[in-house]
């Protein structure tokens, strides 16, 4: 890290702050929904969809206003504000109204998408120096790595606030209960699970005695349940502000694009010169040809956020090292696999690049998607002989001895964290290099708005899970992920070609 730019670590801490907000949110989201509304996970899924897409949609409208201001700059920080705004909604634990819960997600995606491609923007701007070009895929890798270390603790500083919550109330957490109280609620439970499995864990979870009445414990354990999941949101808010904090303080290190535009408009407009209108046009077909592909890729892993969690709670024993967990926790190991894999493949890409055997960014990516193939093959092996989601619900869930082992999600979660770091960081990196000068917000927007049209799709994840078994469900993202591999490795030899 002692030959990059000094901007980049300001940048970096500034975004795992923001980060570590972000996903203390993601990692409760689609249980608060399900938890909140009493709704399955299918709706929760359509909500953390729209949510979802909505983020890096709203990213191509961050990145105009950017790129025509060129006040990178003060975008990022009204993004900053705005996000906390939104954190401080969901918040309040008496907001009972579906819309305004969404309403509040709106503003949140608002934020960011003034926020997350223009600090991307900045940081590939930091590398349009000569003297750093050539450490622009580690400077990213460094950068995402730093994402992920405020990814990596977010999950259980969202479980520890609700747990505490919970406990401070007489209760114990269990990942089955909102969904039984909703059902008991709702008169929908049958009288076997009511005299069953839902007053054995009614007593389980309640910490001061069994309850006498299951009407008012069921009222009780989810008005408990959902205030601590409000509470856990205030994480973020102080997430957001300390983000806030280091991105003014330091802003100075990174670059201004206006003020160097003022300064030197001659130089400063050289590369763009060098660029003629046909140059500029196949740049821009690659950079969408890549967009293309990795829709999928996104589809794909950010099931980790509903499809994975929803097999987290519904089919896996949550137990590791003997010790009890809550669903959330596997949200954690994406961002410590980062953390801990960043510095190995960074040093795997420069014994190979002092070899002159690193592959190129396309071939990467391609690497990466068949890679995330490989990750779902094994969920399809993990998940065979187990019985649909229907059946699970009509016995109220499964026990400890017919779930499957946590392992599964832990490797699971290891191969596709693989995958990322070979698309991800290295997209970015790749952005930034090919993009126009005065496109670079815009097509970090585009990157980002990729990722939206993949997360358009997450909502299908859900809907698969419910009414087909698990093995079809997870073969399903083995094809697509399978079919973006070829058509990457089929477009290689152009792309490298049109980005030399």
């Amino acid at each position: 890290m002692l030959k990059q730019p000094k901007g980049l670590i300001a940048a970096a801490l500034a975004n795992m702050g923001e980060r570590f907000g972000f996903y203390t949110m993601m990692a409760i989201l689609t249980l608060f929904l399900m938890s909140k509304f009493g709704i399955d996970g299918e709706s929760a899924g359509k909500i953390y969809s729209f949510f979802y897409t909505s983020i890096y949609i709203l990213a191509l409208a961050g990145g105009f206003i950017a790129d025509r201001t060129r006040n990178y700059k003060g975008t990022i920080i009204t993004g900053i504000l705005v996000m906390t705004l939104g954190y401080v909604l969901l918040m309040i634990p008496t907001i009972e109204s579906k819309t305004v819960i969404v309403g509040s997600l709106m503003v949140i995606a608002l934020g960011n998408g003034l926020f997350k491609g223009n600090l991307q923007a900045l940081v590939g701007q930091l590398y349009d120096n000569e003297t750093y070009a050539k450490m622009r895929d580690t400077g990213f890798q460094i950068f995402y790595m730093f994402i992920n270390i405020g990814g990596m603790f977010a999950p259980p500083a969202a479980i520890a606030v609700r747990n505490w919550w919970l406990r401070s109330h007489g209760f114990a957490y269990n990942s089955d209960l909102s969904a039984l109280c909703h059902s008991f609620n709702n008169g929908t439970m049958s009288q076997e699970v009511m005299d069953g499995r839902f007053t054995e864990l009614a007593k389980e979870v309640s910490l001061n005695g069994a309850p006498s009445d299951l009407g008012v414990f069921a009222k009780e354990y989810l008005e408990t349940f959902n205030t601590g999941f409000h509470y856990a949101f205030g994480v973020a808010i102080v997430a957001m502000l300390i983000s806030l904090t280091i991105f003014v303080v330091n802003k100075k290190k990174l670059p201004d694009p206006a003020a160097r535009e003022k300064s030197v408009a001659a130089t400063a407009s050289k590369a763009e010169l060098q660029q003629d209108a046909r140059e500029i046009k196949q740049r821009l077909l690659a950079l969408f040809a890549v967009f293309a592909v990795v829709i999928f890729f996104w589809f794909s892993f950010h099931q980790n956020g509903l499809s994975l969690t929803l097999f987290a709670t519904d089919y896996t024993r949550l137990e590791i090292f003997g010790m009890p967990v809550s669903a959330e926790i596997f949200q954690s190991m994406n961002p410590f696999f980062v953390v801990f894999l960043t510095p190995l493949v960074i040093g795997l890409f420069s014994m190979m690049r002092k070899k002159d055997r690193e592959p190129s960014t396309p071939m990467k990516i391609a690497i990466g998607m068949g890679i995330a193939a490989f990750a779902y093959v094994l969920m399809v092996i993990g998940s065979m002989g187990l019985p649909r989601y229907s059946e699970v619900m009509a016995q109220g869930g499964l026990t400890a001895a017919e779930r499957v082992t946590p392992w599964l999600l832990i490797a699971v979660y290891f191969i596709l964290t693989v995958a990322e770091l070979f698309i991800s960081p290295l997209g970015l990196s790749f952005v930034s290099k090919v993009a126009p000068a005065k496109l670079q917000g815009l097509m970090q927007g585009c990157w980002l708005g990729a990722t939206a049209i993949g997360n358009s799709l997450l909502f299908l994840g859900p809907i698969m899970y419910k009414h087909c078994s698990m093995t079809t469900t997870w073969t399903v993202f083995v094809v697509v992920c399978a079919i973006s591999m070829g058509t990457m490795l089929a477009m290689v030899r152009w792309l490298e070609r049109v980005t030399k």
